[in-house]
């Protein structure tokens, strides 16, 4: 169970015997910008809200998340994160072949192990930015009842063209697709169009506050998907499962739409600026970075230079960045680094610089 995920920022700070302040997480893909502005003030003034229990069904919680994402709210589901949907998903729709779309967030491999599910594996490769070849994706699809593809993916931050994703899922309704779009909100207007609206009955759609908003622990998450979809997952829930304040946060988003719209466009802007110099400080390192439509990139260190090695130089000078070796389909050579502000990303690139080389440098 779980033993997929990423850095420590705790262990770190106990190895190195400084306190976790001092530490500069990037390997955390939340929004560099922070949380969401006025949501920590508004949450300040509701703390009362812990002396009584939730709202037993998050009906006002889904009403805000619909209102923000313009859907029916019987189209909805409310959660203790997308997690929590992750690991119900097998059970509530029947699942008896799952194929994964990897290499990818390790959590979908656990939701189908947990219910005595071996998944199937299409991994896509480096050499071809981490997209898959879509016909013979569809030979695969032939075999499975259930897919779980991330989009755009974590931890490579490729995204699957919205029409081709469309033209899939729609040719194989037989198949559920389990869409998650986490991340779909960092990419560019212009790449983030939402399956939400496709109108497919066999698409289940994942929708997470944590990453964009900057408050993952307040463990809220979302499924969006046809009510007939709503009502096998439904049973599975249990009463309470959104806590008060990631009630009161929720609720917060959806009576400040314009807000939210700005914040979003802000964070886009700000991932186009910092995304490029990163790109260009990195330019003559001995590594690939690959594309990425999201806040974080992954990658690939060059000859016997190890994941490991370099995770752990950076962290000697106090920089958390994500060893991706634990993540299936990936080696021992690939890293993720997530951006944060202007001046922590020159300086994890500096380091990550004197740990790596450069291409004109031979060992």
């Amino acid at each position: 169970m779980i033993q997929g995920h990423g850095g420590n920022v705790v262990a770190l700070a106990e190895e190195l015997g400084c306190p976790v302040e001092s530490i500069t997480d990037m390997s955390s893909n939340i929004n560099p910008l922070g949380t969401m502005p006025g949501l920590i003030e508004h949450l300040g003034k509701r703390l009362e809200r812990i002396r009584s229990l939730p709202e037993v069904d998050s009906r006002a919680t889904i009403g805000a998340i619909a209102r923000l994402l313009d859907v029916a709210p019987e189209r909805i589901l409310a959660g203790a994160g997308t997690t929590q949907f992750i690991y119900t998903a097998c059970a509530a729709l029947h699942t008896r072949r799952a194929l994964i779309i990897g290499p990818t967030y390790a959590d979908y491999i656990d939701g189908c192990r947990v219910h005595g599910i071996e998944p199937q594996f299409f991994l896509t490769r480096a050499e071809h930015s981490f997209l898959p070849f879509i016909e013979q994706l569809r030979l695969a699809l032939a075999e499975v009842d259930t897919v779980f593809l991330c989009n755009p993916n974590n931890p490579t931050g490729s995204l699957l063209d919205h029409a081709t994703l469309v033209a899939l899922c729609a040719d194989h309704p037989q198949v559920r697709f389990i869409i998650d779009e986490s991340y779909l909100p960092f990419a560019p207007a212009e790449h983030s169009r939402s399956m939400i609206g496709c109108g497919l009955d066999n698409v289940i759609v994942l929708w997470s506050v944590s990453k964009i908003f900057g408050m993952p622990g307040l463990r809220a998450g979302f499924l969006v998907a046809h009510p007939k979809m709503v009502g096998h997952f439904s049973r599975f829930m249990q009463p309470w499962c959104v806590n008060s304040l990631a009630q009161e946060a929720v609720c917060f988003l959806g009576d400040h739409l314009s807000e939210v719209a700005a914040f979003i466009a802000q964070t886009r802007s700000f991932l186009a600026i910092e995304g490029n110099v990163f790109r260009r400080r990195l330019a003559a390192a001995r590594l690939t970075l690959f594309p990425s439509a999201t806040s974080y990139f992954l990658l690939q260190l060059a000859g016997h230079t190890t994941a490991a090695e370099v995770c752990a130089q950076l962290g000697r000078q106090r920089f958390l960045i994500r060893n991706c070796t634990n993540f299936h389909g990936l080696g021992e050579h690939f890293i993720r680094i997530a951006l944060k502000d202007p001046a922590a990303n020159e300086a994890v690139c500096r380091h990550l610089l004197a740990a790596v080389g450069t291409q004109g440098e031979t060992r």
